[in-house]
């Protein structure tokens, strides 16, 4: 699959259906019993492919809610909460990623990279999956 196809492939919405908006407010019920306790909404962004090095680039954003404090003390050990999370289901989002490319190519792994800091109001988690 060429570059551009990626860039084709992974939109707003192609997003949006990967990691529903929904899905902050339920990860926060789960986790606190109230949607309104979350500091953030989770959003998943396309970042790059490289097709040199065979692997697909997405970023988990954490963005800020309105009144809430997004305290990196609260976001650095997000990576190994979101990768085994039931809710998240970085596994199954992985899954239909897959199911997505057509076919062509298989993801082979994944991993959750360390939480960073763009903005103050949006910390990301890098996801990287290699393909075969």
């Amino acid at each position: 699959m060429l570059h551009k196809d990626m860039n084709d492939l992974f939109t707003k919405d192609v997003l949006e259906d990967l990691l529903h908006s929904q899905l902050s407010n339920d990860f926060f019920e789960a986790l606190y019993g109230d949607a309104d306790e979350g500091a953030y909404n989770i959003s998943l962004s396309f970042i790059d492919y490289d097709s040199g090095q065979k692997t697909l680039a997405f970023e988990l954003q954490l963005h800020e809610r309105p009144g809430k404090c997004l305290a990196c003390n609260l976001t650095y050990g997000l990576p190994e909460v979101f990768s085994r999370h039931p809710l998240l289901n970085i596994k199954g989002m992985v899954e239909k990623i897959e199911s997505l490319l057509g076919g062509e190519i298989q993801c082979i792994s994944w991993e959750l990279g360390t939480t960073q800091t763009p903005a103050a109001s949006m910390h990301a988690i890098p996801l990287t999956i290699r393909l075969g």
